[in-house]
């Protein structure tokens, strides 16, 4: 094999790439990855998940201490500066760099850094973005994981010092009195509440009827009323007709009449997926609209040599998801196989104030199916650990089968969601009998804990069959 033949290339370094390269490179293969960027992680790391789940910390650690009696009677009340919170980010940044590009080191896994292009179906072209000539690699399998980036209407301009896409609000230098966020998706959800945390006045515009429609309708509806109590305004059913860019305002003119000015405009409203340039539709790939690629069940593209994975290829669009995805196109070239079941029931994580996880189906999805389900509920207020640390807004949500008591859905709205789903996750994972409503009241669970919501939510369901 030639110095610069591998037997997989493997196009960024995000959850996706870094999954696929590492199943590959365990099995015995050589691996190359090409990064655009000077470091490793890709937009999951560097402007996506890592650096705003950070920020958010960051700012509901200092929320909290602000509510703490003892720091009011004292003065000691702090208000968080965006700036300021953004350097806490940059060392976890810092720190997830530095371990990732570890793994690479430690695997052998060759790290080029450029943009990559095909130059045919077996050979990828790497601009190095330093000036040196361009490195000509080939393999016999690629996978294509080079994320996705803001979507930029070309009405709108984002050259502007006051409008900012989910990229750009990363490097802001000032913290804003108003704010509108245009989108209400996860993202827009997300610096929603982020930027109400702080005491912003914040208008979302959701172009849907409601928020984030694929969640359970309870708790859709309580994150309404959340971010609302943070003085969050939510304009439903409502698009732009026109933004105007003036020197320390953004007016949104929407179609329905309204006119929003506010200090920023944060544009939230989808995402286009990174296949520009790399040389794909002579090769008969052809991404979408939006940049996105068309794959099989097993990753494959229309050249089953070329797999795709992670935000590329459009839903879910998560960083757990994406990280799976290259692993399983991983094996799928290794061995022939693909993990389809791993890949069917995906917990959902998002990181407003209070974060939402759920994992399953929702109760309009099992109405709509005619499947006889029933409700257990466990309110946070209710539990001792949650009285113990003060943070009591909440509940854990139980469907399950009312004959069965298979469980159906797991839906989690306060802290620690993202965490506290993982153990219902573990139970719905298991087949037959052992999938039950009844593991979690058979179940010692410690105490105090937020675990113990299973129990008392299992309980509560238990008592609306008799």
């Amino acid at each position: 094999m030639r110095a610069n033949s591998f037997d997989v290339i493997v196009i960024g370094t995000g959850p996706g790439g870094e999954g696929a390269a590492m199943s590959i490179v365990k099995a015995g293969k050589s691996v190359a990855v090409i990064e655009r960027h000077e470091r490793v992680g890709g937009g999951c790391t560097h402007w996506g998940t890592i650096p705003s789940k950070t920020l958010r910390q960051a700012i509901g650690q200092i929320m909290e201490s602000n509510r703490n009696p003892y720091i009011r009677r004292t003065g000691g009340f702090m208000r968080p500066a965006f700036p300021d919170m953004l350097r806490n980010a940059q060392s976890v940044i810092d720190q997830q760099v530095i371990m990732r590009q570890d793994f690479y080191d430690r695997n052998q896994v060759s790290v080029f850094h450029g943009h990559a292009r095909f130059h045919d179906a077996h050979t990828l072209e790497v601009q190095p973005q330093d000036g040196r000539p361009v490195l000509r690699l080939s393999a016999e399998h690629f996978v294509i994981a080079t994320g996705s980036r803001p979507y930029h209407p070309a009405d709108v301009d984002f050259s502007h010092p006051h409008i900012y896409d989910s990229d750009t609000i990363l490097g802001m230098s000032n913290t804003p009195r108003t704010v509108t966020i245009y989108g209400a998706g996860v993202i827009g959800c997300e610096y929603a509440s982020i930027f109400g945390s702080m005491g912003c006045k914040v208008d979302l515009i959701n172009t849907r009827s409601r928020l984030l429609s694929f969640l359970d309708d309870e708790i859709a509806h309580a994150l309404s009323y959340h971010l609302r109590d943070q003085s969050v305004i939510i304009r439903n059913n409502e698009t732009y007709e026109s933004v105007e860019c003036k020197p320390e305002r953004v007016t949104v003119q929407l179609k329905s009449g309204k006119t929003i000015a506010n200090d920023i405009l944060l544009w939230a409203n989808g995402r286009t997926g990174n296949t520009q340039d790399m040389g794909l539709e002579k090769l008969g790939i052809v991404p979408d609209g939006r940049g996105q690629l068309q794959i099989n069940a097993d990753y494959q593209t229309a050249l089953p040599h070329i797999y795709a994975v992670g935000d590329v290829i459009g839903y879910p669009s998560l960083a757990s998801a994406a990280y799976d995805q290259g692993r399983f196109a991983g094996i799928h070239i290794v061995e022939g196989r693909c993990e389809y079941r791993l890949v069917e029931s995906i917990p959902t994580g998002i990181y407003t104030s209070p974060e939402i996880s759920s994992i399953g189906r929702t109760e309009r999805e099992l109405t709509e199916a005619s499947v006889p389900y029933e409700v257990g509920h466990a309110w946070f207020r209710n539990l001792a650990r949650a009285q113990i640390t003060g943070k009591t807004l909440g509940m854990l949500k139980i469907l399950f089968h009312r004959e069965t008591l298979e469980l159906l859905g797991i839906h989690c709205f306060g802290n620690q969601a993202s965490e506290i789903v993982h153990i219902g996750q573990a139970i719905m994972s298991q087949k037959g009998d052992a999938n039950s409503l009844l593991y979690f009241v058979n179940t010692t669970f410690n105490y105090p804990t937020m675990a113990e919501a299973y129990r008392v939510a299992a309980l509560n369901g238990l008592n609306r069959l008799r």
